[in-house]
C-alpha cells in the first residue's frame, strides 16, 4: 500500500464595468467632459491592477499545489517507477498513454498503437481514443516532442507542470466569474483566496495528477465566466459573437477531457430550462447555450470515433426535446399567472416525456449498454430497490460516491465561506422567487428588457444563473461526495460575489430600514477587506507550515513488485488482478493486462467481475479456467484484498462477490435468507496452502507481505 513518511535529513476602489452611456457624457459641441475623461482611465487602471492580481493569484496557486507535490513525495528525488506509482488507480492508466506516445518511435506509430490498442484489455484490440478521454495525453506528447526542451525537462515534469499551471486557469477564470458579477475585482481576490484556503474541499490535484476532472474542470470555470458574460445585458453584436466562440471552445474541451462531462452539462441544461421557464434570461441566448452544448459534444463524438455512449447520452436529447417542445409551444409566456403555470406543467412534462423517448430511441438502435451502471447506481443510491448488482454495490459502497460528510462544513465554516455563501443563497433566492412570481404575473406586451427596469427588486440574467447553477451543483455534490469540487469551488465565487455586490448590501440594508447609498458603498468594500484580513490572519501561519513540511514516497512492496515484474517475466505476459493495481503494472512494465479501471464500458465490466472471483468462494478449477479464457499467464493476490478492513462487513470486495454469487458472507451479522453457503472455501485464502488442488494450475512465483503472484500453468 503506498504510503508518505516523514522526511530524512540527506484598499482599492474600482468602477464597475457595465458600458457607460455615451449620450449622457457628451456635450453639444461634441467634446467629451473632462470628469468622463477621468472615470476612463481610473476605469483602465482598475483594469490593469485587477487583471494583474488574477494573473499573480493564479500563477501563485500553481506553485503552492507543485510545492505540495513535490513536498509531500520528494518526487525530484525518488527513482522513475516510484513516481509512476504515485500516479495511483486510473491517473496511472491515462499516464500510460502518455508515456507511450512519447516513448514510440513517431507520432504516427503513437497513434496507430492508441487506435489499436491489444494491451489493455488481452485478448480484444480497442481503440483507445474511441474508449477513453486521452486526446490532452496525446496532444501533450506530441508537443513534447516537437518543442526543444527534451534536455532540460524529463516528460513527467512537462506533464504535471502542464496540470498545476491549469491551476493558474482555474483560479483566473474564478476571479473573473466573480469580478463580472460583483463588478470589483476585489471580489475576485476573494474568491481566489477562499479557493486556496479550502484546498481540501476545493481541489485534489495534488495528490490525483492525472484525473479526468484536473484537466476539465479549469476549461469548465473558463466555460462559466464566458456564460456569465455573455448573459449581461447591452453587449455589442461582436462581444456577443465573441463570447459565443468562446463558450463553446471552453464546452468542447470540457467535454473533450472528462467522459462525465455529459452529466455536468446536463445539470447546466437543467439551470437554463428553469431559468428560461421563468423568464429570467433572454430565449435568444438560451437557444444558443443549448446548441452550443450539442454541437461540442457531437464534435467530441467524432473525435471519439463515434463513441455511442455520448450519442446516447441524456444531454443531447434532452437539449433536442426542450428546442422541439418550443417549436410546438409557441405561445408558451403568454396569459396571467395561472395559465401561465399550467403552460409550463405542461411544457416540462412535455419536455420529460420528449428527453425518455428520444433517448430510449438512441439506445435501441445503437445497442447502447455502457452507461447503464449509472442508472443502476442512481436507482439503488436513490432507494428505488435493493440490489445485488455487483457494479452498482462496487460505487455504493465507496466514501467518494457516498453523502457529502458534514464535518466538510465545519471546515468551509472555518474560513467563513460557508456562512456568508448561506447568507447570500438566501437573499438572493427569495429575490428569484419574487422577480420569478412577477414575471409570471407579468403582461406579455413586457418585453424582457422592460420588465428587468420596472420594479425595484431585480436580479440579472448574469447573477440569476450562478444562482442557480450553484443550487443544482450544491445537490449534486450533497448526494455524491467526488462531485463536490463541482460546487465548492462555485460557492467561492457566489459567496464572494454576494459580499461585493451593491445589489445585496442595498436588499439587505432596506430590510432593516438602514439604507443610503453612501453606507452601502462603505459595506461593499469594508466587509470583504476585513473578512481578506481575517482569512490571512487565521490561515497564513498553517499554509506556511505546510509548506514546510517535507516528507517523502514510500512504498518498497509495491516496487519491489513491478521491478519483478519487469525482471522476470517477458514482454508479452499477461497480467490478472485488481482495476486499481494492474494500471500501475501497465504504467511501470508495459505488460499486458485483463482488466482496468475505466469502467465506462459494458464488457469489461463483467470481465472485470469475472476477474474478481480470485477474490470470491469459488472452486481452483473455475477459477482457473476464467483466468485462462481472458489469456492470464500470472495472477497478482494482494492481502489487502483478501482480509480487507477498510470497509464494513457487506461492502468489502469479497461480500459484494458473495452475494453475487448468491453465498453467505464471511464474519459475524445477518445474512439474506436466500443466500447459501458455498462448497468451496475462499480461493484467494486456500491458494496459500499449496494443496495439491492449486498448485496443478498455479505456482508461486513471487511474495512480499503485500502481494502473491501466482504463474498459471499452461494444459492442453
Amino acid at each position: 500500500m503506498t504510503t508518505v513518511r516523514q522526511r530524512r535529513v540527506g484598499k482599492s476602489t474600482e468602477a464597475a464595468e457595465d458600458q457607460p452611456s455615451e449620450e449622457k457624457n457628451v456635450k453639444p459641441d461634441g467634446r467629451i467632459p473632462s470628469d468622463h475623461t477621468g472615470g476612463k482611465l481610473w476605469k483602465v487602471l482598475s483594469i490593469t491592477v485587477g487583471g494583474i492580481v488574477a494573473i499573480s493569484l493564479g500563477l501563485l496557486t500553481s506553485v503552492y499545489v507543485a510545492t505540495l507535490h513535490e513536498n509531500d513525495l520528494w518526487f525530484s528525488n525518488i527513482k522513475e517507477v516510484e513516481r509512476e506509482i504515485s500516479f495511483r488507480t486510473e491517473c496511472g492508466l491515462y499516464y500510460s498513454y502518455y508515456k507511450q506516445m512519447v516513448q514510440a518511435a513517431s507520432i504516427q506509430q503513437g497513434l496507430h498503437g492508441l487506435v489499436y490498442d491489444n494491451k489493455t484489455e488481452s485478448v480484444r484490440t480497442i481503440n483507445i481514443l474511441e474508449r477513453m478521454n486521452v486526446y490532452q495525453e496525446v496532444f501533450l506528447s506530441i508537443l513534447y516532442r516537437i518543442l526543444p526542451i527534451q534536455q532540460y525537462l524529463e516528460p513527467v515534469y512537462f506533464y504535471i507542470y502542464t496540470l498545476f499551471g491549469l491551476q493558474a486557469i482555474y483560479v483566473i477564470a474564478l476571479y473573473v466569474t466573480s469580478w463580472l458579477l460583483s463588478g470589483t475585482w476585489l471580489s475576485g481576490l476573494l474568491a481566489a483566496c477562499w479557493y486556496i484556503t479550502n484546498r481540501v474541499d476545493t481541489t485534489r490535484v495534488e495528490f490525483t495528477i492525472p484525473l479526468r476532472e484536473n484537466w476539465a474542470l479549469p476549461f469548465f470555470a473558463v466555460q462559466i465566466a464566458a456564460i456569465t458574460y455573455l448573459l449581461r445585458t447591452h453587449l455589442q453584436p461582436l462581444q456577443e459573437r465573441l463570447t459565443l466562440m468562446a463558450v463553446f471552445i471552453a464546452t468542447f474541451l470540457f467535454s473533450l477531457t472528462w467522459q462525465f462531462n455529459q452529466f455536468m452539462m446536463l445539470i447546466q441544461a437543467l439551470t437554463l430550462f428553469i431559468l428560461d421557464c421563468f423568464d429570467m434570461l433572454p430565449t435568444a441566448k438560451v437557444t444558443w447555450l443549448y446548441i452550443i452544448q450539442i454541437s461540442g459534444l457531437l464534435l467530441v463524438c467524432v473525435l471519439q470515433f463515434f463513441n455511442s455512449m455520448i450519442l446516447g447520452s441524456l444531454l443531447i436529447s434532452f437539449n433536442a426535446s426542450v428546442l422541439i417542445a418550443r417549436t410546438i409551444q409557441k405561445n408558451l409566456k403568454t396569459g396571467g399567472l395561472l395559465n401561465r403555470l399550467g403552460k409550463l406543467i405542461l411544457h416540462a412534462l412535455l419536455v420529460l416525456c420528449l428527453t425518455l423517448l428520444i433517448n430510449k430511441f438512441i439506445k435501441k438502435i445503437l445497442n447502447l449498454e455502457s452507461d447503464e451502471h449509472i442508472f443502476k447506481f442512481l436507482k439503488a443510491k436513490f432507494g428505488f430497490g435493493a440490489t445485488r448488482d455487483f457494479d452498482a454495490n462496487l460505487y455504493l459502497c465507496e466514501e467518494a460516491f457516498g453523502l457529502l460528510p458534514l464535518n466538510t462544513f465545519s471546515r468551509l465554516s472555518d474560513t467563513l465561506l460557508f456562512y456568508i455563501y448561506v447568507f447570500v443563497l438566501f437573499l438572493m433566492a427569495v429575490t428569484a422567487v419574487i422577480v420569478a412570481f412577477r414575471n409570471l404575473s407579468g403582461s406579455n406586451q413586457v418585453q424582457f428588457m422592460e420588465k428587468m427596469e420596472e420594479c425595484p427588486i431585480t436580479l440579472k440574467p448574469d447573477a440569476a444563473y450562478n444562482l442557480i447553477h450553484t443550487v443544482l451543483f450544491g445537490c449534486l455534490a450533497l448526494s455524491t461526495m467526488r462531485m463536490k469540487y463541482l460546487w465548492t469551488s462555485h460557492m467561492c465565487v457566489f459567496a464572494s460575489f454576494g459580499l461585493c455586490s451593491t445589489e445585496v448590501w442595498k436588499l439587505t440594508l432596506k430590510c432593516i430600514h438602514l439604507y443610503t447609498s453612501q453606507r452601502t458603498r462603505v459595506i461593499k468594500y469594508s466587509v470583504p477587506i476585513i473578512t481578506l484580513l481575517y482569512i490571512s490572519y487565521k490561515f497564513w501561519p498553517g499554509i506556511m507550515d505546510e509548506l514546510s513540511e517535507l516528507r517523502e514516497f514510500y512504498d518498497p512492496d509495491t516496487v519491489e513488485l513491478m521491478n519483478w515484474i519487469k525482471s522476470n517475466t517477458p514482454n508479452t505476459a499477461v497480467f490478472a488482478g485488481s482495476m486499481q493495481l494492474l494500471a500501475g503494472v501497465k504504467l511501470c512494465t508495459g505488460r499486458t493486462l485483463t482488466n482496468h479501471p475505466h469502467y465506462e464500458d459494458k464488457n469489461l465490466r463483467e470481465r472485470t467481475k469475472q476477474i474478481y472471483q480470485i477474490y470470491a468462494k469459488r472452486s481452483p478449477e473455475d477459477v482457473y479456467r476464467i483466468l485462462r479464457s481472458f489469456g492470464t499467464d500470472y495472477v497478482i493476490l494482494e492481502d489487502s484484498i483478501c482480509y480487507e478492513r477498510r470497509h464494513s462487513r457487506g461492502c468489502r470486495l469479497r461480500d459484494l462477490l458473495d452475494i453475487a454469487n448468491g453465498h453467505i458472507m464471511d464474519g459475524l451479522g445477518e445474512n439474506e435468507p436466500d443466500l447459501k453457503p458455498s462448497l468451496y472455501p475462499r480461493f484467494c485464502e486456500e491458494i496459500k496452502k499449496n494443496l495439491p488442488s492449486y498448485t496443478i494450475h498455479f505456482t508461486r512465483v513471487f511474495q512480499n507481505k503485500t502481494f502473491h503472484v501466482y504463474k498459471l500453468a499452461k494444459h492442453k
